[in-house]
């Protein structure tokens, strides 16, 4: 027969009780534990975090808002001339470079000399111009001659007419002569001094095709310079309109189209925005950092911005939407990859909610599902509760 102490009987009594008390505790909430950093309950559905008042003077809690949030997908990127409205400037004919008359950043206007080239072809249609001048004045005379004999009967009919013919072929030499020289970019009253003084100038001035600013110079005097052959001496942007550059996340290539809004804000002018529009994606991704180039149009009428200034590059993608907001650190990223929140209705206990979130405008998480504005959440020691709860669960 085995004999039970008074003592130890009554022990097991207390811990059959505490027992007991568990059970019924789990039953209606979970395990409980307690710990230095509070009581942990553990649902199977909804965690449970129970502080003790010190304990709750340490986590913020903050009733969940609504704002308004507009769809948008933001990247960095960088300012760049526009290469659809950039303008290599060759000289139409091959020569050596004489002078220069412009330099780099200087703004210019369609038909400003850039520089002027020595060029031989220029001379030849210059000599030939004057030589055409020479031959229509002599023909010319020879002509009023001939018409004046043949009005005395002094020549034959034939030889009026071959007079004629001299003198016209004379004048279709001359203008022709005159075009040749005009395609160099001389002027009408140039042309008629070349003739007059019969003096020829083999210099040919090249100028800006359109209005926009001097980007590139490769020119110096003495450099021989000829049509199509890179570098082009000179390279004129129309900076009235600049591009954007950036390169953004694959994952935001749904959300991307041509003609959306764009909005540059830029380091250079802080609280300024400039507008613009994507005038082409990308069509392939990078392998190597899957992201994809986005190229967007920015009007710039006061020519303030520089190509390579860095930039944010926000892309309106949508109508504004409103939905619960919640500051960032009520968020916590689990070792699982879910977010959540821990709400509360005491400031005491606390109850993890997985969360799924939009984007971040303003300084506040949008909250697409998990949350609805009035609840109240830790706005501050979240981080605290997840840790509370890992140990315990643990």
């Amino acid at each position: 027969m085995t004999f039970i102490n008074k003592k130890h009987l009554l022990v097991g009594v207390a811990v059959l009780v505490t027992v007991s008390s568990i059970y019924v505790a789990r039953s209606a909430s979970g395990d409980s534990t307690s710990t230095s950093s509070g009581t942990v309950v553990q649902n199977t559905s909804i965690p449970e975090v129970d502080l003790s008042p010190s304990q709750a003077t340490q986590v913020k809690v903050t009733v969940v808002g609504e704002q308004v949030f507009v769809g948008r997908r933001d990247a960095v990127g960088n300012i760049a001339f526009n290469d659809d409205r950039t303008v290599q400037v060759y000289p139409p004919y091959a020569g050596k470079i004489n002078a220069i008359m412009r330099d780099v950043g200087n703004d210019v206007h369609r038909e400003d000399p850039l520089y002027s080239v020595d060029s031989p072809d220029l001379l030849q249609a210059e000599s030939t111009l004057i030589s055409a001048a020479g031959t229509l004045e002599l023909t010319s005379r020879a002509l009023e001659r001939a018409r004046a004999l043949y009005n005395v009967q002094g020549i034959a009919q034939k030889d009026l007419q071959q007079a004629v013919s001299d003198q016209q072929s004379a004048e279709g030499a001359y203008k022709s002569a005159k075009d040749a020289v005009r395609i160099f970019g001389k002027t009408e009253a140039q042309i008629d001094q070349i003739v007059t003084s019969r003096h020829v100038d083999a210099s040919l001035v090249v100028r800006s095709p359109i209005d926009g600013r001097i980007v590139t110079r490769n020119a110096s005097p003495g450099t021989f310079a000829q049509p199509g052959t890179p570098p082009a001496p000179f390279s004129v942007a129309d900076i009235s309109v600049m591009w954007m550059l950036a390169s953004m996340n694959e994952s935001d290539a749904p959300f991307l189209k041509l003609g959306q809004a764009v909005q540059v804000s830029l380091l250079a002018y802080p609280g300024r925005v400039f507008d613009g529009k994507i005038t082409n994606i990308g069509a392939s991704v990078d392998p190597n950092t899957h992201r994809i180039s986005v190229r967007s149009e920015v009007r710039d009428p006061n020519h303030e911005l520089r190509s390579g200034m860095l930039g944010n590059f926000t892309i309106l993608t949508g109508a504004p939407v409103k939905s619960p907001a919640v500051p960032p650190d009520s968020v916590v990223r689990e070792g699982d990859g879910t977010l959540s929140v821990w709400v509360t209705t005491n400031s005491h206990q606390f109850y993890r909610r997985e969360v799924t979130l939009g984007t971040q405008q303003e300084g506040m998480d949008q909250v697409l599902t998990g949350l609805k504005p009035g609840e109240s959440v830790a706005a501050q020691g979240a981080i605290f509760l997840s840790h509370a709860y890992e140990n315990e669960a643990h």
